[in-house]
């Protein structure tokens, strides 16, 4: 499984951040390791750096599944470790959903 993260123009994005993001992300979804290709993750600060939310961080985070279109998910959170943690949970159901309904055909 590939994981990419890319951010926008108000985050940092660091090697240690990334590093950290990968290793939850591939932990989290290893059950479904054999089927992902690939996870995208998209980091981006709603607020562009002002502190008017209570959750400006947004993580859009879209899967890759053999066999299978894109499956996407969003998840809004108050840092970064948030946002990605609460996309990855969100994306593991939607996964487990997705290949429990094509199990049952």
């Amino acid at each position: 499984m590939q994981v990419q993260i890319r951010t926008d123009n108000h985050i940092e994005s660091t090697d240690a951040m990334a590093k950290w993001a990968t290793t939850s992300i591939k932990d989290a979804l290893t059950r479904f390791a054999g089927q992902i290709t690939r996870v995208e993750v998209h980091l981006s600060d709603e607020s562009a750096g002002k502190k008017s939310t209570a959750e400006p961080i947004q993580c859009t985070m879209e899967a890759r599944l053999e066999g299978h279109q894109p499956l996407a998910v969003k998840h809004h959170g108050a840092n970064l470790n948030q946002s990605i943690e609460g996309a990855t949970e969100k994306l593991g159901r939607l996964i487990d959903s997705t290949l429990g309904r094509t199990a049952q055909l």
